[in-house]
C-alpha cells in the first residue's frame, strides 16, 4: 500500500498586525490652549473644557474633562453630551490621538452609554485634526465631578450622593488668579503650586537654571523652588508654600517670578559653570508631584 501523500496543514488566516502608533513627546503641541490640557491630564483633579469639532468632523461641541467613572474614556450622557477624558488608562504612546480616537468613537454612543475599547488606537486623527482651532478651550475647574452628571440625573439622590463621596478624595486644587496656568493645591497637610509651562521643556530648565544659579528660584521667603518635572513636553515647576497660604496670595510672587524667567529665556548667551550645574541639579531631583 502506498502512504498516502501528506498535505501541508493551511495555517489560519491571520488578522494583520495593527499599526503602532510613534512616540509623540510633546502630544498637545498645536492645539489651543496647551498647557491647559497638559494640565488636565497631569495635575487637575476635577476639571472640564468644552471645545468644538472642526466642519469636517461634525462640527458639534463636546466636553474635555480630567477624569470619568470606572476611568473609561469616554461616555454620552442621558442628555446626550458627549465627555471625553483626558486621564484614562489608555497610553499609546501620542496622547493626542488617543483623546481624540476616543472622542470620534463616542459621538457613535447611544445616550446613557460609556465607551469599552479593546486595546490602543490605531494611526489616525489627532486632536489637531478634529478640533476647531479658533476656539480656545478655557479650563473650569470644579471640587467635585458635577460635570459627570446630566440635569435630571442632578436631582437623583443617590447620583448625587455618589459624586460627594469621591469628591472627599480630592486634594484641593484652585487656579492661582492673574497667573495663567499656575495651580495651588493641598496635599497631606501641605500647600504647594504647580506651574505648567508652555516653552519648550529644555528651553525652561536653561532659562530656569539661570535663575536658580543666581538664586532666585524661590517665590518668596518660605516658599522654596522644591524641583521639576516633565509631562507631555512641557516642564511644570513646584514650589512648597509656606504653611496656610491660599491661591490668592501667589498672584504678586508668581508674577515676578514670570519676569524672572522672561528675562532668563531672553538671555541666549551660553550657559556658564554654574548655570550648567545649576540645571543638572534641578533635572536630577525632578519630583512626581
Amino acid at each position: 500500500m502506498s502512504k498516502k501523500k501528506r498535505q501541508p496543514r493551511r495555517s489560519a488566516d491571520k488578522a494583520p498586525k495593527k499599526q503602532q502608533i510613534p512616540f509623540v513627546a510633546r502630544p498637545f503641541e498645536g492645539v489651543a490652549n496647551e498647557e491647559g490640557l497638559v494640565a488636565m491630564m497631569q495635575i487637575i483633579p476635577a476639571a472640564s473644557a468644552r471645545v468644538r469639532l472642526t466642519e469636517e468632523h461634525g462640527g458639534t461641541q463636546v466636553q474635555l474633562v480630567t477624569l470619568l467613572p470606572d476611568i473609561v474614556p469616554a461616555l454620552r450622557r442621558a442628555d446626550g453630551e458627549v465627555l471625553v477624558a483626558l486621564q484614562t488608562s489608555t497610553h499609546s504612546g501620542d496622547a493626542s490621538r488617543d483623546v481624540a480616537a476616543a472622542l470620534l468613537s463616542a459621538l457613535e454612543l447611544d445616550k446613557g452609554s460609556a465607551l469599552v475599547v479593546n486595546g490602543l488606537p490605531e494611526p489616525g486623527p489627532r486632536l489637531q485634526d478634529v478640533l476647531d482651532p479658533t476656539v480656545v478651550p478655557v479650563v473650569s475647574v470644579s471640587d467635585t465631578f458635577d460635570f459627570w452628571l446630566d440635569p435630571e440625573a442632578a436631582t437623583d439622590p443617590e447620583a448625587r450622593r455618589a459624586v460627594e463621596e469621591v469628591k472627599d478624595e480630592l486634594p484641593p486644587t484652585v487656579p492661582v488668579p492673574g497667573v495663567e496656568h499656575a495651580y495651588w493645591c493641598r496635599m497631606n497637610g501641605k500647600e504647594f503650586v504647580r506651574w505648567v509651562r508652555g516653552e519648550d521643556e529644555d528651553a525652561f530648565f536653561n532659562a530656569f537654571a539661570r535663575v536658580h544659579a543666581a538664586r532666585q528660584s524661590d517665590l518668596e521667603e518660605g516658599a522654596r523652588f522644591i524641583g521639576a518635572f516633565r509631562a507631555c513636553g512641557l516642564a511644570i515647576p513646584v514650589w512648597e508654600l509656606n504653611p496656610g497660604t491660599e491661591a490668592e496670595e501667589l498672584t504678586a510672587p508668581m508674577q515676578a517670578m514670570a519676569e524672572r524667567i522672561d528675562a532668563a529665556l531672553a538671555d541666549d548667551s551660553p550657559l556658564d559653570a554654574a548655570v550648567r550645574r545649576a540645571k543638572a541639579g534641578i533635572i536630577s531631583r525632578q519630583v512626581n508631584l
